[in-house]
């Protein structure tokens, strides 16, 4: 009689319980030795036992169809060492006494010709079945349990570290550059001006390293503003739990890029690229037919020339050179005067709050209705507990107001950040105003074209002797109003060198 000797150990056994190929194999090659069996090969398998798709076992079943008749048993230890799986075992059974072969194991031997053998081998092969279920169910509710108290599971994402507390506790805490970046791809996403695609690439340029599938679910991941997503489980609702890690990002960020993402919030408008002697391309309107003017150079016996000139036939172009200069000498007259800085902050902050009124309605309102929920969803957990309503119809009140209830708590989040003191806003702002023009010609041509954009919300009218816009940004707008009050020349007239509108437009128009 001959056999094939299949040894199998798991890494995870050899560590949890001992098991060592070298035990089993001196027990088996003892055994052969003392049943006049003849041993032929020696296959040692590393892998799980959950299933028969094993490199080891694949290449001894395909010799042993390719070579019949040549072994009569394969033996094996314990059953458990053959098959954690009732199922495919006896299937797998079979095949091999097609082939003429019987698996047999030494620790627990049967002889299948018996019928009622059968059952203890069922037994065999089901009591590590019974304790992989039970292994993976017991997995499985601790890894809930963690999530429920707001502990990430796994493997930290971009912008994470997986770390571990001197008590041994695992925790994820936020990681630079990587936390920066994903922030930076939050918001550059939620202000529209970049498509996702070409935020990615930027990301990536940056330093994000991964691959651009998962960028996507990245963006879609609630850990970035602190909570941690709990599947659904039996009778108990999916739902965000509060995490106890460090967020990158604010809860109304996140869902306000939700929104981008599903279509509710489109407001991409592609930017248009300037060398640096063409940084007013894009901004400049013909003066004789309305149209927007482009920017090209032209070669010369010295050198390049460059020019702003219209895309019809009207025949409008002027020198770029001539326009920059021009640009840069009005931009030093919206300078204010010294000593104005504090009544310019009095009567912006004044106009801030006149503004802002509706928002503060708007989160009174939606502390109202917070209110008004958690008070509805209370009255229906005292239903359920005086037997007033089932179960299941709680289930479905409590899943619909939580969801309502997370909606309400994000738009209250917004509200209050835009609701809170500008006044370090404003100081910022109020010095980057008395120093523009110097700001200005340090720049580079794409910070210049940010200047542009943030104090002329609308394009600039040049003829090639000045500058004509309709509107101002407007707090910069009222900051020159008020300027001119205090600027009035012998005639008693107030200089101008744009044509303002007299309307301070509301915020977010």
């Amino acid at each position: 009689m001959t056999a094939d000797l299949y040894i199998r150990v798991s890494t995870d056994e050899q560590a949890d319980k001992g098991y060592s190929q070298r035990d089993q194999e001196e027990r088996l090659r003892k055994y052969c030795e003392n049943n006049q069996i003849k041993v032929r090969q020696v296959i040692f398998e590393d892998h799980s036992a959950k299933t028969f798709n094993r490199p080891k076992w694949n290449g001894l079943l395909f010799d042993l169809k390719k070579k019949k008749n040549v072994v009569d048993f394969v033996l094996f230890s314990k059953w458990d060492r053959f098959s954690r799986n009732a199922g495919d075992a006896y299937q797998m059974i079979n095949i091999l006494r097609k082939l003429g072969v019987e698996p047999q194991a030494i620790e627990q031997p049967l002889d299948l010709a018996v019928p009622e053998n059968k059952l203890m081998l069922a037994f065999y092969l089901a009591a590590p079945e019974v304790e992989n279920d039970r292994r993976a169910l017991n997995v499985l509710l601790g890894m809930r349990k963690a999530k429920k108290e707001g502990r990430w599971m796994g493997v930290a994402p971009v912008g994470y570290a997986n770390k571990i507390t001197e008590d041994g506790k695992k925790y994820i805490a936020p990681v630079e550059p990587e936390a920066s970046i994903m922030k930076w791809v939050f918001e550059t996403l939620a202000e529209g001006q970049l498509n996702i695609e070409q935020i990615m690439k930027q990301a990536f340029q940056k330093g994000i390293k991964t691959c651009r599938s998962n960028f996507w679910n990245l963006l879609r991941n609630p850990v970035y503003c602190g909570r941690i997503y709990l599947s659904g489980y039996k009778e108990e609702e999916s739902r965000h739990v509060q995490g106890l890690h460090q967020p990158i990002i604010s809860e109304a960020l996140f869902y306000d890029v939700q929104d981008y993402l599903n279509g509710k919030k489109r407001t991409y408008r592609a930017k248009v690229g300037s060398m640096d002697e063409l940084q007013l391309r894009g901004y400049l309107i013909c003066p004789k037919c309305g149209k927007l003017l482009t920017g090209s150079a032209s070669k010369g016996r010295n050198g390049r020339y460059y020019y702003y000139h219209c895309v019809s036939s009207c025949g409008a172009r002027f020198k770029a050179e001539n326009a920059n200069q021009l640009f840069s000498s009005e931009l030093k007259k919206l300078v204010p005067k010294a000593g104005m800085t504090e009544v310019y902050k009095v009567v912006l902050q004044e106009e801030f709050k006149a503004q802002t009124k509706s928002q503060r309605d708007d989160l009174r309102q939606v502390k109202d209705a917070l209110e008004k929920a958690n008070t509805e969803l209370t009255n229906a957990r005292k239903l359920l507990l005086a037997n007033e309503i089932e179960p299941s119809e709680y289930r479905s009140i409590k899943s619909d107001y939580e969801k309502k209830i997370t909606g309400l708590e994000s738009k209250l989040i917004e509200l209050s950040q835009e609701g809170k003191s500008i006044e370090p806003l404003l100081n910022k702002a109020l010095a980057t105003l008395t120093s523009l023009d110097k700001l200005y010609e340090k720049a580079d041509n794409k910070a210049k074209r940010e200047i542009i954009g943030s104090i002329f919300p609308e394009k600039l009218v040049f003829d090639g002797f000045q500058y004509r816009t309709a509107r101002l940004n407007e707090a910069v707008s009222l900051i020159y109003s008020m300027d001119k009050g205090f600027n009035q020349n012998e005639n008693g007239q107030t200089e101008s060198i744009f044509d303002l509108s007299t309307l301070v437009p509301r915020t977010g128009t």
